[in-house]
Parts: C-alpha cells; sequence; structure tokens
C-alpha cells in the first residue's frame, strides 16, 4: 500500500505539473485580482505564469516546477522502496503548506507561488492520505503477497 500511494501521488502531482504548462487548461486571473494579496505586476517573480489550473486552483511557473518535482519523486520512491519516506515527507510538507496557505503572509510562500484558495483543501486532503499510509499504514511483506 505505501508503493501504490507514493505512486498513485506521483503520477496525480506531475500530470498536475504537466497541466500546469498547457494554456488552454489555465485561465487567467480577472483583472481585479490581487492574487492573495501580492499585487501581480509583471516584474514580480510570483507573476511569472499566474493563472488558475482548471479555472479552480491558483498555480505560476514555480507551482507547477513543485508539481513536476513531487511527482517525479513520488514514482521514484514507489519504484525505490522508499515509498514510506516519501509518503511521510510528503504529508509533514503538504498539511504544512496547506496550514501556511490559511494565514495571510505566508499564503503566496512568501511571494513565490500561490498557495491560497483550493490550493489549501487539496494540499491538506493530499497530505492526510499521505500521512495515513505513511504513519499508519504497513508494509506489505512478500510472503503475505504470496499467501
Amino acid at each position: 500500500m505505501q508503493r501504490n500511494c507514493a505512486l498513485a501521488l506521483g503520477i496525480i502531482f506531475l500530470l498536475l505539473g504537466i497541466t500546469g504548462f498547457i494554456p488552454g487548461l489555465v485561465a487567467l486571473p480577472p483583472e481585479s485580482l490581487d492574487a492573495g494579496g501580492i499585487s501581480l505586476n509583471a516584474d514580480s517573480f510570483y507573476a511569472k505564469g499566474f493563472g488558475y489550473l482548471f479555472a479552480a486552483f491558483p498555480i505560476n511557473l514555480m507551482h507547477n516546477i513543485v508539481h513536476l518535482l513531487v511527482g517525479a519523486l513520488g514514482i521514484a520512491a514507489a519504484t525505490t522502496g522508499n515509498a514510506k519516506l516519501y509518503n511521510r515527507g510528503f504529508a509533514i510538507a503538504y498539511i504544512g503548506i496547506a496550514l501556511m496557505g490559511l494565514i495571510p503572509l505566508t499564503k503566496t510562500t512568501f511571494g513565490i507561488m500561490p498557495i491560497f484558495g483550493n490550493n489549501v483543501w487539496f494540499n491538506a486532503l493530499s497530505g492526510v492520505i499521505a500521512g495515513y499510509y505513511g504513519f499508519l499504514g504497513r508494509e506489505t511483506t512478500t510472503t503475505e503477497l504470496n499467501a
């Protein structure tokens, strides 16, 4: 189950990272939006590639890159036997990121990438799932599989 969780998270986040680069899937923000308290001037790193994936999840270039890396790490962990470590690290990081998304000062990771809006519940849900398998799930041994 550890490997299945890490693989599923890896595939989901890799796909999210890829879809963030497909213009037809990213809606531009309305003119009046201030992107969670950060001005969207063209010179800021935060504004690079800012939009709403599936018109619901705020993303930018850095967010897409992070999703690609997290996804690749999940797939690698599932194939190398480090799934439990990945699930635990993912859970801690993503629950922490979800909590940061609730705090006005940190909801854009200090102006680097958006973690507000729908990202909060998605990160929390992903973190809880990874935490369940990483901390409460058990490893399946090969003798159990053969039985």
